[in-house]
């Protein structure tokens, strides 16, 4: 049986101000008070995991062995299958020092050149750590396809280019809440909320 997390607050383990609104939207009808790993000084550990899921564990118990309350992190990506699932779980690494994903879907479009399959899919891993080492992870995933050049300007990361399965319109170009209703974090949110929330 998975471990209930109880009211208060809860470390986001990101750096990425896209990652913690999104989450932090997740989480607030909760009645849990989310804070970001950075406003309380936490470094970010260095992304050793060769997946998703493990990547996601390792971010989380770091911040909450450093802050001494609840963690929750996601390692999140873009999976190309013509590229060999690239960029993966080296999605951030791809937009450069900067975070530029403007380079970044430059590049997965020059790697793909000419290539018939435009399939893709988003993956999103979850990871709620306790200050005293338990933690329960959680994993969604979206399909899609890609599309070029960008399309809108919302969202974050790889949006622009990412056409979910049976939409016309990308991630880039959705409203908050209709893409916060079918992401791959909502699908991998939706299975942390039955094993560990409560509504207040």
């Amino acid at each position: 049986m998975a471990r209930r997390l109880e009211q208060g607050r809860l470390v986001i383990a990101s750096h990425n101000a896209g990652k913690l609104r999104e989450i932090a939207e997740l989480v607030e009808p909760f009645g849990v008070d989310a804070v970001s790993a950075g406003s309380l000084g936490l470094p970010e550990p260095e992304e050793t995991g060769t997946t998703f899921l493990a990547n996601a564990e390792l971010k989380a118990r770091a911040s909450a062995a450093g802050a001494g309350l609840p963690a929750l992190a996601d390692d999140s990506g873009l999976a190309v299958p013509a590229l060999d699932g690239a960029p993966g779980i080296y999605s951030a690494r791809w937009a450069g020092p900067e975070r530029d994903f403007a380079l970044a879907m430059t590049r997965v479009q020059e790697e793909l050149g000419d290539s018939a399959d435009r399939s893709a899919y988003f993956v999103c891993a979850l990871a709620l750590a306790w200050p005293d080492g338990h933690c329960e992870t959680f994993e969604g995933r979206v399909d899609g396809s890609l599309v070029w050049p960008p399309r809108g300007a919302r969202g974050f990361g790889y949006d622009p280019i990412f056409l979910p399965e049976g939409e016309q319109i990308t991630f880039g170009e959705m409203e908050p809440a209709r893409k916060h209703a079918m992401s791959h974090r909502a699908r991998a949110f939706e299975l942390l909320v039955a094993a560990c929330l409560s509504a207040p």
